[in-house]
């Protein structure tokens, strides 16, 4: 028997934590990987729109809501064998990567407090505090919508870097679960972030217990407002909603020299494939786009503890905070020629 739940349509709202976006045609809450199976392929033959819903932390979704049908990925649980751990891709994040810290499993620590599920951190490569999902996952299953079958894809069949793979920007392969390689020691990966080896007293690269390096990363992400919290505004947002841009090694030294000359600064830079890599909040905030920085009425704002968010106040509509977007954009480019790319998924909308 398929067990996918019809409830009544809701607005996308309910189930973003930016607290936006208009009303789906369909709803359909997919509670095992066959019912997500089933769902997806009853809409691909009905040649009806289907939108994936997981935790809704990286969907930006337009006021007209989407014509077609939300499937939600609610398939839950994981299970471990010796060092490898399968988890539904349903699964919240943080209550996984908690689980794993409270077995004394090492691994993930550092990605603590991520809001969403566990299927769609591979989309984007999901990183912070030095490490990313492509580091620990081995493979993952995904339903293939173009040959109506279900895959099995290792980690190098994935294109991972920075914060994409060969599955985002498509919507061909659904996720249904992820393997990862946990630690058995219970000490955390090594730590690489140097904000994170100061907030823990280490040098860079040392180990310390997972409890630890997770309780650190959770009092960082909450001090810039990154831990979803339903009273504090600043946490009503899709997380950072630009990635920090990569500029190619071509344009490098003219694109640093201008920014250098136009702030009486060098600006932070990073090494990264096929140039240099920039920090998408420091660009930002010199542009002129302080912490709290108001768009449209005042109904959104940057994040009053981070510029890299965009949040809702509490009354906003999307087309409130793509405005916003806009003008940051916008405003990076006019100052210093660096384009900013939004990093959630943008739904029926657009900047």
């Amino acid at each position: 028997m398929n067990s996918a739940r019809t409830p009544a349509l809701p607005k996308l709202a309910a189930y973003t934590t930016l607290r936006l976006g208009g009303p789906a045609r369909r709803f359909v809450s997919a509670v095992t990987s066959e019912d997500i199976v089933a769902a997806v392929r009853e809409a691909d033959t009905a040649g009806e729109p289907v939108l994936l819903l997981g935790g809704g932390s990286n969907l930006v979704v337009g006021d007209a809501g989407f014509d077609g049908t939300l499937v939600e990925v609610a398939n839950t649980g994981w299970r471990r064998e010796g060092d490898v751990v399968e988890v539904e891709a349903g699964q919240n994040w943080d209550g996984f990567v908690a689980g794993l810290v409270e077995a004394g499993l090492g691994g993930l620590e550092c990605l603590s407090g991520i809001p969403g599920s566990v299927g769609a951190t591979p989309i984007q490569n999901v990183g912070a505090y030095g490490c990313e999902v492509a580091e620990s996952l081995v493979s993952l299953d995904l339903y293939d919508r173009r040959t109506r079958e279900v895959r099995t894809l290792k980690a190098d069949e994935l294109g991972f870097a920075y914060r994409t793979s060969v599955l985002k920007g498509t919507d061909t392969g659904v996720v249904l679960s992820v393997r990862f390689t946990v630690r058995e020691d219970g000490l955390s990966a090594p730590i690489r972030y140097a904000e994170l080896a100061r907030t823990l007293g280490v040098e860079i690269g040392a180990r310390v217990p997972a409890a630890d390096a997770r309780e650190a990363v959770l009092k960082l992400r909450r001090g810039k407002g990154m831990v979803l919290d339903p009273d504090d505004h600043d946490t009503w947002s899709a997380g950072s909603f630009f990635t920090n841009p990569i500029v190619p090694s071509a344009e490098a030294e003219g694109v640093l020299a201008r920014i250098a000359e136009s702030v009486g600064a060098d600006a932070p830079q990073y090494p990264a494939d096929g140039g240099v890599k920039l920090s998408a909040a420091w660009l930002i905030e010199r542009a002129g786009f302080a912490k709290g920085y108001p768009g449209p009425g005042n109904r959104v704002s940057l994040s009053t503890k981070h510029t890299l968010a965009l949040t809702n106040r509490g009354d906003a509509t999307t087309e409130d905070l793509l405005s916003l977007a806009r003008e940051v954009r916008d405003g990076v480019f006019q100052r210093f020629g660096v384009r900013l790319h939004p990093e959630p998924l943008l739904i029926n909308c657009h900047i």
